[in-house]
């Protein structure tokens, strides 16, 4: 009786350890691949910038851009800063100083006409952004920044 207790302890190890080896990670399974681009759709509008999610994993992101206006061309500037969204560093006319202490400038897509979508690939590591739209439009005497074109976004581990 002994011996058949043992025969069918051997058993169910022989049984677990062969299917332990199917799990992800055990001999012979195939990698999980890496996570591809996150894509984020992006809304300009008088005076905000609307994006789908307010967070994305670090990596590869895909911004797609589209300029509702309704009348004035705008732009897309990323940056990675710990600063409040609406507490960056301005010059006189109240657009933001890109080169301004505790900003770094990762991209931007310059003049994006209304109606038009636009794409922004970029690489962010874990931290802090701005999205924001930083045009002076010296004519009707408007910092798209100060009216209101600018909203945080945050990077975390994937």
């Amino acid at each position: 009786m002994k011996i058949v207790a043992i025969r069918s302890l051997a058993s169910v190890s022989i049984v677990a350890l062969a299917l332990s080896g199917c799990a992800a990670g055990g001999p012979g399974a195939s990698p999980t691949p890496p996570p591809g681009p996150t894509t984020v759709e992006v809304t300009l509008q008088e005076w905000a910038i609307v994006p789908s999610a307010a967070s994305a994993p670090a990596g590869a992101i895909t911004f797609q851009v589209k300029n509702t206006g309704p009348d004035d061309i705008h732009e897309f500037v990323v940056l990675k800063t710990d600063l409040d969204a609406g507490a960056l560093p301005t010059d006189a006319n109240g657009a933001v100083t890109e080169e301004g202490a505790g900003i770094e400038v990762v991209d931007e897509i310059e003049d994006i006409p209304v109606g038009q979508t636009q794409t922004l690939a970029v690489t962010l590591q874990t931290g802090k952004y701005v999205l924001l739209c930083n045009i002076y439009d010296e004519t009707e005497k408007e910092a798209h920044y100060k009216m209101g074109m600018r909203t945080p976004f945050e990077v975390t581990n994937p």
